[in-house]
């Protein structure tokens, strides 16, 4: 007995944009030549995609902190410490 192949099913989905993005997308389309719901694929497909990398990242970063692999650092210090750094780097660059 054979098992039944899954095909997935390809469904249509209504994406509203603002009308200064949809002529934009139109001019892309009619200079570059894919049509605009193939540009509208391709961009959705790049973003989920680079959204769904910075998740892995943040993911990976947190388990690091939580592990103690990673030692977290006050912001508000880093921050003071960097314009510090910068005021003695235009410091010796520039002596008065």
């Amino acid at each position: 007995m054979t098992e039944p192949i899954h095909v997935p099913k390809l469904t249509v989905m209504k994406v509203h944009i603002d009308p200064g993005t949809e002529s934009r997308l139109i001019e892309l389309a009619s200079k570059s030549g894919p049509a605009t719901d193939d540009l509208v694929e391709d961009a959705l497909a790049g973003y989920l995609t680079e959204v769904a990398e910075v998740r892995e990242m943040l993911d990976s970063r947190y388990d690091d902190i939580k592990s103690g692999r990673v030692k977290p650092i006050d912001g508000e210090a880093f921050f003071d410490g960097l314009g510090q750094r910068e005021d003695e780097l235009l410091k010796q660059r520039n002596p008065k």
